[in-house]
């Protein structure tokens, strides 16, 4: 059992290292490209991120005892170091004190609607590609 935790922590830590390198890379794509006027960076993560977690969660139920480590390297590892719903405390903390609420507001909006959303589509794809 001890072993089993282990290595499940082992996938968790390799799918953190490509999931923080993915969301470092995206978020320097589009600053690059964007600006800095708005935090596209953690939206596209944390949307991107919402929508793989929907699919994934519901494509690997039922896959079998590796899909405990698939959930544990993908979900946890990737997926939870890619999203980074503490930037976007931090990003809101900062438009409330730039004296930018509405814009804050419109960014917490876009990002809790789209993510509930796209966690839906995603979990709907899962289904639809493990439907008989």
């Amino acid at each position: 059992m001890l072993t089993s935790w282990w290595s499940q922590l082992a996938v968790v830590m390799a799918g953190g290292a490509i999931g923080a390198a993915g969301r470092f890379w995206l978020g320097g794509l589009l600053l690059r490209h964007l600006g800095n006027g708005f935090p596209w960076g953690t939206l596209a993560v944390n949307l991107a991120g919402s929508f793989f977690a929907g699919f994934l969660a519901t494509w690997l139920e039922g896959r079998g005892p590796q899909a405990l480590y698939w959930r544990a390297f993908l979900i946890v590892g990737v997926l939870g170091a890619l999203t980074t719903y503490s930037a976007l405390m931090i990003e809101c903390l900062l438009y409330s004190r730039s004296q930018r609420t509405g814009l804050m507001l419109i960014y917490l909006a876009v990002t809790l609607a789209g993510g509930l959303t796209l966690v839906w589509l995603g979990a709907r794809l899962g289904h639809w590609t493990t439907a008989d």
